[in-house]
């Protein structure tokens, strides 16, 4: 079983590959949520999709893009300061 700060940085790495794909592709989430929503109602592939909704999905994508990339920066620079000596406020 994975650490959780291993587990943490694959579930950042994870967000983040999934937005990337939707800002840049968002097609293949529309075509996903249909998908999806032909699971459990009839003629879901016959709906259409409005240009403001890609351009929404974008939008998601990118949001999840800087929340992922932040986060796994986050990480690494908690990493960092671990790796620091802990400061006594003794001796100077």
């Amino acid at each position: 079983m994975l650490d959780s700060r291993n587990s943490r940085k694959l579930s950042a790495a994870v967000v983040l590959f999934q937005g990337v794909v939707t800002a840049l592709f968002p097609q293949i989430s529309v075509k996903f949520i249909k998908a999806m929503i032909g699971k459990n109602f009839d003629n879901a592939a016959e709906l259409q999709v409005k240009p403001a909704y890609r351009r929404q999905l974008r939008a998601v994508g990118v949001g999840m893009v800087a929340a992922a990339g932040t986060d796994l920066l986050l990480q690494s620079a908690g990493e960092t300061d671990d790796d620091l000596p802990a400061a006594d406020g003794g001796d100077e």
